[in-house]
């Protein structure tokens, strides 16, 4: 043990130290210097403005420019379609040659979206619901009905159309209105072996309200259900009812039937 500490304390031991530690440094020196020579550190091309170009012109200008680029799509309504909304690294960052850029797109294609079920809304509400959806008023028109502003139809494409219904995103929908000047009194209609379906269409038209559905039975088909029963019913004595009195039906599983009720 006291010759190595011996050995520590003599010239040859400091000559040897510095000789290591010179290495050391060189040799990190050479690979920082290599390093950034490969890499180019500091210079690059600058990333051209994207943003708002169509994507053709895009891919163009990178390409001339030597990048690489890669493309993701979005759809986002009142934008025009096949635009450059978002880019990545943002433009003006010099980046290497052949670096890849990655671009967001506005898809051509809307997805679709389920519409929504207005007729309980007022106009004010359903303007509302519809801009929830990604979706647009289209025109408004007025029909006879004692409930002012209240949804009776929803069309697209000049045909009624039903909650639930897949529709593309941004589409316009048409609306129709009471103008609350319908007729205090309507006539109650007979609902009974009734397709499901077309009693509703027969209360709307009729300036009624489609109440409470109530299943009897068991349903196994939504599709061809049939009116066993309705309240209020036609009578001698009462046939006819205020406007938007709503009328509660009860549905059973079949077809309607050719016999006439008794």
């Amino acid at each position: 043990m006291r010759k190595f500490w011996a050995y520590l304390k003599t010239r040859q031991f400091r000559a040897n130290l510095l000789l290591a530690i010179g290495t050391v440094v060189v040799i990190l020196m050479i690979a920082f210097f290599s390093l950034s020579f490969y890499t180019r550190h500091g210079t690059g091309i600058p990333v051209p403005q994207l943003k708002g170009m169509q994507v053709e012109k895009a891919m163009s200008m990178l390409k001339e420019q030597g990048f690489d680029y890669k493309i993701d799509s979005v759809y986002v309504l009142d934008q025009p379609p096949g635009s450059v909304v978002e880019q990545d690294p943002d433009p003006g960052t010099n980046v290497k040659e052949n670096r890849t850029i990655y671009l967001t797109v506005v898809t051509r294609q809307a997805p679709p979206v389920s519409m929504p079920d207005l007729e309980p809304y007022t106009y004010r509400e359903a303007v509302a619901t519809l801009a929830n959806y990604g979706l647009k008023v289209g025109d408004t028109t007025y029909k006879s009905d004692i409930a002012r502003d209240r949804i009776l139809e929803m069309r697209f494409g000049g045909q009624e159309i039903k909650a639930g219904t897949k529709i593309p995103k941004g589409s316009r929908i048409d609306l129709v209105l009471g103008n609350g000047e319908g007729a205090s009194e309507v006539e109650i209609p007979d609902l009974v072996n009734q397709d499901l379906d077309a009693a509703k269409f027969v209360i709307k038209q009729g300036g009624l309200t489609v109440g409470t559905i109530t299943y009897q039975g068991t349903i196994t088909d939504s599709t061809s259900l049939v009116v066993v029963a309705q309240s209020p019913i036609r009578t001698d004595s009462l046939s006819k009812a205020s406007n938007g009195t709503r009328i509660n039906l009860t549905v059973s599983q079949g077809k309607k039937s050719d016999v006439p009720n008794q």
